[in-house]
């Protein structure tokens, strides 16, 4: 059986609905079936059109709401409940928090059988023109005779057609309509699937435009003066990452990108297709908040685990006697050891290793340390907790992008002998249902 069809029915139906999914929609019942609807809140009537059915389920996206939620705002983009990049951009910030932290604590709660002592005070920042790092679709699309850009519509088949997008940073949000033009202008245009945006605190944007073939001296010529015109820095990446480079302003490599963290003193430099957190208004209380809970002294040791480029790293050592970072990618290894160098820090090394697998003969794992801050994907770090007591650290801080893999990796953390004291929402990526957490840990 097909459980991803599209349901053909006609018919509106109406639904009250009962409470909200991890990924942001309304839930209820209809007939003994769980329906799951887009742009829909708990306590909310509304009717809804059919999107998809399967056995179990079925998924729909609200037409008119007929009893409003007093947590319901007006949208500010035009086109929520089209486009898949927001989910919950019709809920009030308080009430978005509120979601975002009933999630991370049921998911403990369920996966872990963990209970936070203490909740924190949610971390929210900029919650419009905030993401500083994207990836963007890019289509020709022969029916509607136009390039589109952007995010995919809700409900994941096609991109949606938007003009602006209000999460991403002005400079690119606000002229997605001309960036759509200037692609449709190249003699490639078919052969463009996406590009990525970056910002940083000496750049306000760069575009990286993914090319499947070769652009011609006119290509180049356009898009030359099309990055003047808005100041943007443009590359071309024909290949993986390596392939990356400039081409605006001219330059044979890529541009030397820098963030600040101003209360700690440091300067962080890094390639424009490099992870770096989307939302810097958040980033940096985030970063305080960590230092707070780690309470890093002068003659400890400590261990970060999916360092990256140092974001933690590097202003945990202001603190710290000595701070090691694993990083399971080379090339971001190399880096923050030059954003060591270049913020004069000498007490730290860095060091590449597969943090997915736990290596007990690795020269960093015979050392003793007293704190640990964790900052995993979304996959989290599930052999680091089961091993965690090969460290005997007294205090862990666990940053998380993924409530499920949180709530695994707590109880296998409790279960060691520590205590989850307290737990934080960082509203990172407003407008979505996706939830950064931050946890401390306690040896008991």
């Amino acid at each position: 059986m097909n459980f991803w069809k599209v349901w053909m029915r006609k018919d509106i139906n109406i639904i009250t609905i009962k409470n909200l999914s991890h990924d942001g929609r309304g839930v209820g019942q209809l007939n003994g079936k769980t329906q799951f609807i887009t742009n829909a809140l708990p306590g909310e009537t509304v009717q809804y059109r059919y999107l998809r059915t399967h056995k179990k389920f079925d998924e729909g996206i609200a037409q008119e709401i007929i009893q409003p939620s007093p947590n319901r705002i007006s949208p500010k983009c035009e086109h929520f409940g089209v486009c898949g990049g927001c989910q919950i951009q019709h809920m009030s910030t308080e009430a978005q928090l509120s979601y975002k932290q009933n999630v991370v604590l049921e998911q403990l709660k369920h996966i872990g059988g963990v209970t936070p002592d203490a909740l924190l005070t949610p971390i929210s920042g900029d919650t419009y023109g905030y993401r500083t790092k994207a990836r963007l679709g890019a289509k020709y699309v022969t029916k509607k005779q136009k390039m589109l850009v952007g995010f995919r519509e809700v409900d994941g088949r096609f991109l949606a057609d938007l003009t602006a997008c209000q999460v991403l940073i002005p400079e690119v949000g606000q002229r997605l309509t001309e960036i759509a033009a200037i692609l449709e202008n190249l003699s490639c245009y078919d052969q463009i699937p996406q590009l990525e945006i970056a910002s940083a605190d000496n750049q306000d944007c760069i575009l990286i435009i993914r090319n499947l073939a070769n652009l011609t001296q006119e290509d180049m010529t356009t898009l030359k003066h099309f990055a003047e015109k808005y100041n943007f820095v443009i590359c071309l990446q024909p290949g993986g990452y390596d392939s990356i480079y400039q081409i605006y302003p001219e330059n044979n490599s890529t541009p030397e990108l820098h963030y600040s963290i101003p209360n700690h003193d440091i300067k962080i430099t890094f390639h424009p297709a490099d992870f770096t957190q989307v939302n810097q208004s958040t980033n940096l209380p985030m970063i305080d908040q960590a230092i707070e809970l780690l309470a890093p002294q002068k003659n400890e040791i400590i261990l970060d685990l999916f360092c990256g480029l140092g974001n933690f790293t590097l202003p945990i050592a202001r603190y710290a006697k000595h701070v090691t970072g694993i990083e399971g990618d080379a090339n971001m290894i190399a880096k923050a050891k030059l954003n060591a160098n270049l913020n004069q820090i000498d007490n730290t090394n860095f060091y590449p290793q597969n943090l997915f697998e736990f290596q007990h003969d690795a020269n960093w794992m015979t050392k003793r340390y007293d704190k640990i801050l964790l900052d995993p994907p979304r996959a989290g770090a599930e052999q680091i907790s089961k091993n965690i007591n090969h460290f005997s650290a007294e205090r862990i801080v666990y940053i998380s992008c993924n409530p499920a893999t949180l709530a695994r990796d707590a109880g296998n953390i409790v279960q060691h002998g520590y205590n989850l004291a307290k737990l934080g929402i960082i509203n990172m990526f407003p407008q979505t249902a996706h939830v950064e957490t931050i946890a401390l840990f306690i040896k008991k």
